[in-house]
């Protein structure tokens, strides 16, 4: 689309095949989308859109995600809190209007198995290396392995005993992220083959990759947080969201490249599919609105129609 729409505490620009979204820096933006910075989102990996009210004399346009397209939210497996959200874009309630239209022209973009799981991440996790401080030790990821590397301090026993930990992505079959906000929080590597504390009735069997089926190696994933050498624990200060959760969506995507690719589903044709000349003469009148209403330019109002006309 070419577009820009700017909301509170981040930025959309819309592309042919995307979404890049910009998050703000600031005291008031929520440090998890800090570190993220920015996030390009494929069309393709978006299963619907809404547009509600928010707080505040705000209204919310959410672009919300096919279940398994994005490891950030595979790992966090629900646990985000609403401001957190990345595909949350907060407006004021003047831009109701405008935010509607957008709206409107991401729903015509989604594609016809968009209520469907991915079968694969859609958007790109946070580049490796990567590392945080938790409670019992600092965790490390180099991209192609994970390592701790216990504290005298915070260690139990158990951990101590069995020394530092290097575990190989080819040998993982997952993460599983407990929420430092919530109690007992941790970051536990899944040994291929083993079942996540989320168990299957989870979103989506959240933090482990279907078809990792290879016999169980390494640490027990029974064991508590505090006595498994495959888990670290976090604590107030340690292991803080905004570091923690990238960090276990990078190692998850790179469990996944490590995964067999699934065996690709027959083609299917939409090429030859067109939008029903009904749905273009309604956005083209939702268009003639903001142009009547000062928010599209006499420049952008002629070329979005010439280009919602060459669509029939």
């Amino acid at each position: 689309m070419g577009d820009v729409l700017a909301g509170i505490q981040a930025t959309w620009e819309f592309d042919t095949d995307s979404v890049l979204i910009r998050f703000e820096r600031g005291i008031r933006s929520p440090r998890l989308l800090q570190s993220l910075r920015e996030r390009r989102i494929p069309y393709a990996a978006l299963s619907s859109v809404t547009l509600t009210p928010g707080k505040r004399g705000t209204v919310v346009l959410h672009a919300v995600p096919r279940r398994g397209a994005d490891p950030l939210l595979e790992a966090a497996a629900g646990q985000l809190k609403e401001g957190c959200d990345p595909y949350r874009l907060v407006l004021p309630a003047e831009s109701e209007t405008l935010a509607d239209y957008y709206a409107a022209e991401l729903r015509a973009l989604l594609e016809p198995d968009a209520s469907l799981p991915a079968d694969r991440f859609l958007v790109t996790a946070p580049d490796a290396p990567l590392q945080f401080k938790a409670y019992d030790g600092r965790a490390a990821f180099d991209g192609a392995r994970v390592s701790f590397r216990w504290f005298r301090t915070g260690a139990s026993s158990a951990k101590w005993k069995a020394g530092d930990q290097t575990f190989p992505v080819t040998e993982l079959g997952g993460v599983e992220w407990r929420s430092p906000e919530a109690f007992e929080g941790y970051l536990r590597l899944v040994p291929r083959g083993a079942a996540t504390e989320h168990g299957p009735d989870g979103p989506g069997a959240p933090g482990r990759i279907p078809g990792a089926d290879a016999a169980p190696a390494g640490p027990n994933p029974a064991a508590k947080a505090d006595q498994d050498p495959a888990a670290v624990v976090f604590g107030v200060g340690y292991g803080p969201v905004h570091e923690s959760l990238p960090f276990a969506a990078a190692v998850l995507a790179a469990v996944r490249r490590t995964q067999p690719a699934p065996v690709p589903a027959a083609p299917v044709t939409v090429g030859g599919q067109r939008p029903h000349p009904a749905d273009i003469a309604e956005r083209i009148r939702h268009l003639g609105e903001l142009h009547e209403a000062g928010l599209v330019t006499d420049d952008e109002y002629s070329a979005k129609k010439a280009q919602l006309l060459a669509e029939l």
